[in-house]
Parts: structure tokens; C-alpha cells; sequence
């Protein structure tokens, strides 16, 4: 399986998804290699960086879970590194 390293943003408008975005983020746990969250509550805005290493299917089917959820923004840059 071919891997790569991916940085994924989660911007959460709507606090009530917020669980099931950690949901999905446990569910793919062992592939996330760092996780920062910045709760920006005046705002009303929470900011979720993940750094996670896997194949390409896992990181698309990840992100594409997150960015179904209704008040979930989600970007993704993968990295041209492959790792083995």
C-alpha cells in the first residue's frame, strides 16, 4: 500500500458537529501522526489541523466523511512524498 503524508484542516461552524467529527477522527486514529485544535469560541468558529499518514483511498475517504457534515469545512494538501 502506498502511503502519503496529508494535512488536513477541519473548520467547524456549528459546535454540535463536533463530535462526530472526533468520532471520525478516533475511527482513523492510527494513521494520525499530530492533532492541534484552536477553539475559537468569540468567534464562534473551531479549528482542527491534522497531520495524518496513509494511503490516498483512507485520506479521501476521511475527508469526504468530514466534509458531508452539515457546519464542517474541510481542505486537504497532500505532500508529493510517498513513504513505504
Amino acid at each position: 500500500m502506498e502511503k502519503r503524508i496529508g494535512i488536513i484542516n477541519i473548520v467547524i461552524y456549528d459546535i454540535t458537529f463536533a463530535k462526530q467529527v472526533n468520532n471520525l477522527l478516533s475511527a482513523y486514529g492510527e494513521y494520525i501522526l499530530s492533532r492541534n485544535g484552536l477553539p475559537l469560541r468569540d468567534k464562534g468558529v473551531h479549528i482542527i489541523n491534522i497531520i495524518i499518514e496513509t494511503s490516498t483511498n483512507n485520506i479521501n475517504s476521511l475527508t469526504g466523511k468530514l466534509g458531508r457534515l452539515e457546519g464542517v469545512e474541510v481542505k486537504c494538501l497532500l505532500t508529493k512524498v510517498e513513504c513505504n
